[in-house]
């Protein structure tokens, strides 16, 4: 019996599935979980939509099923899926012992800790790993799952611009758009809905912007007092750090910000320079350009020398 076939069976047989996404989660993870969600909405499958933010990112509440994502855990299930989890403390929670696992994942990092593990470092985003499971079982995919799918290979890729987008990449959004998936639609929700704080906020995090190593290391950060004086959240502003690098000069950029006491890094890099060395030395995770890290103090200004230092020492970058 195939992985897919193994991991239907058990979604089949659980008498309840919790769905397990990441912290700080993006369109991969969020969209993954809500079109595993939709597809057992629709088949009357006992399940929740686990993340422990209180703030989910608003460019994606067009999908169906948003507003059921939770961050109240259930008391009793025996099935969790945990969907674009390099690891499985990525969601923050300790999950109820004897439960199965299936983990749905594209990290190359991920260490394959599930009972069952669908996980291929290849494919440009965890929604492209998922669809497999959707075309494997030759299952049906609904309009409002194949948005959700359309809308995770969307947003991971970069809009269809990494290195491991090929042309089954294209295959698979052919097929979902014949699915009811339309591209135009969630191209506008999740690129032209901005609000009116976020553009008062970028020109502040904008200004922070410094160059290393001629240029080829771009930083930015935010303060607390700027989401205060503009009414803007930190989400606000993620896309910042692929503006510097896309800049001619950058090779490498660096976004940071303090949360909770410490200060969380987003780190983007091009011309094959693996950022995900820098990330990993920091405790942190992701791919080998777009990674992230954590470290423990909010200090940004001291933050962000010891994340430039490092790089600037890394061997191989």
């Amino acid at each position: 019996m195939s992985v897919y076939k193994e991991a239907l069976e058990l979604i089949k047989n659980a008498h309840y599935t919790l769905i397990l996404t990441h912290i700080n989660p993006d369109a991969d993870t969020l969209s993954c979980g809500l079109a595993l969600s939709n597809f057992m909405e629709e088949n009357k499958y006992n399940h929740k939509l686990f993340n422990k933010m209180d703030e989910l990112p608003r460019s994606l509440n067009y999908l169906k099923r948003f507003s059921s994502i939770t961050n109240q855990l259930p008391k009793e299930y025996d099935l969790v899926i945990y969907v674009d989890c390099g690891d499985q403390k990525r969601p923050a929670i300790e999950i109820n012992k004897g439960a199965k696992v299936i983990n749905i994942d594209h990290h190359a990092s991920n260490d394959s800790f599930g009972d069952l593990n669908i996980v291929d470092d290849t494919k440009s985003s965890t929604a492209e790993v998922l669809y497999q499971f959707f075309k494997h079982n030759n299952l049906k995919i609904s309009k409002d799952t194949a948005t959700c799918l359309y809308t995770g290979i969307y947003d991971d890729s970069i809009r269809f611009s990494t290195p491991r987008v090929d042309g089954d990449t294209f295959a698979i959004a052919h097929h979902l758009c014949e699915s009811g998936a339309n591209p135009s639609y969630i191209a506008d929700m999740l690129t032209r809905r901005e609000s009116l704080a976020k553009m008062r906020l970028l020109p502040l995090v904008l200004g922070s912007l410094e160059l290393h190593s001629e240029g080829k290391i771009g930083t930015i950060y935010i303060l607390p007092e700027w989401l205060h004086q503009t009414g803007a959240s930190y989400r606000d502003v993620e896309d910042g750090v692929n503006m510097v690098l896309s800049m001619a000069v950058v090779d490498v950029a660096v976004l940071l910000r303090p949360i909770n006491k410490k200060t969380r890094i987003s780190l983007r890099s091009k011309n094959g320079i693996d950022i995900s060395k820098v990330a990993s030395h920091f405790n942190g995770g992701g791919h080998t350009m777009a990674a992230g890290c954590t470290i423990e103090h909010d200090d940004v200004l001291k933050a962000k020398d010891e994340i430039v230092n490092y790089i600037k020492n890394c061997k191989g970058l």
